[in-house]
């Protein structure tokens, strides 16, 4: 069905224009949009696993909401700024300017239709930044439109508990939580056989450079890793992602009932 994980009477494009003219309350009216990328995941992941992240926990959390709080999830956009990974066959990426434009526009037709509280929950690593930009500039031009650019991974979740050390440093592309989230998702859709784990070799070792961090350096994937992996897949469980799906579920739960209350700061 077309609403995939999202629960049917909350996907957006089940409604009819008549519905959504006839919305009470438009201003604070939660629209959320699942964010993700169709790349490259290693030998044992789909190349969807962005999207289906970003869609699957978007969907739990607004069947797990509240009936008292209104929020719809748009259909998924499966596109993303991937560029790190295109040398990896099936991957498929949008430029920078084209996901902001995609999405610049995408907002403005929503504030046409009174909506004025817009989720971007964004499941790749990738393109943050082009989020928060476009919801700078979004803002700028229209200042009751409210932008939320957050991303999935960001609220409260047990992988720090779950994880060793490395691999919560460098287990950053289908590792041990991608993979068990996964697990949890799509589990028919995971070849475990065929996970493997690979952590990038030569990385500066004088503690101030890093791979990620507050001085990283630039790096596309094949400069990482050969099979596309970072981090360790062989750890992943089904376990650890019902674990970790139970907990960023309700951890959106709290923040889309956040953004139904929040008030623009006013100085």
């Amino acid at each position: 069905m077309l609403h995939g994980f999202i629960p049917p009477q909350r996907y957006f494009a089940y409604l009819t224009w008549q519905m959504i003219a006839d919305l009470p309350d438009k201003e604070n009216v939660v629209i959320a949009q699942p964010i993700g990328a169709i790349e490259q995941h290693g030998p044992h992941l789909p190349l969807a696993v962005d999207a289906a992240i970003a869609a699957a926990v978007l969907g739990q959390a607004l069947a797990n909401l509240p009936e008292t709080i209104p929020a719809y999830g748009l259909p998924p956009l499966y596109y993303g700024k991937s560029n790190e990974h295109w040398h990896f066959p099936g991957t498929i990426t949008l430029s920078a300017q084209t996901l902001r434009q995609v999405l610049m526009e995408s907002a403005e037709s929503l504030y046409r239709a009174g909506f004025r509280k817009l989720l971007w929950i964004n499941a790749h690593g990738g393109q943050p930044q082009v989020l928060e930009m476009a919801a700078r500039d979004l803002h700028q031009q229209y200042p009751d439109l409210l932008i939320f650019p957050h991303f999935v991974w960001n609220v409260p979740n047990p992988a720090a508990a779950m994880l060793t050390e490395k691999e919560l440093e460098l287990g950053i592309h289908a590792g041990d939580a991608e993979t068990s989230l996964m697990m949890a998702i799509l589990p028919e859709q995971v070849r475990t056989e065929l996970a493997v784990c690979e952590y990038p070799q030569g990385l500066p070792t004088d503690g101030l450079l890093s791979m990620e961090g507050a001085l990283p350096f630039a790096w596309v994937t094949r400069d990482l890793t050969r099979s596309g992996v970072l981090g360790d897949a062989t750890a992943a469980s089904r376990a650890k992602g019902d674990r970790l799906l139970a907990a960023l579920t309700q951890g959106w739960v709290e923040v889309i009932t956040a953004i139904h209350q929040f008030q623009q700061p006013a100085a």
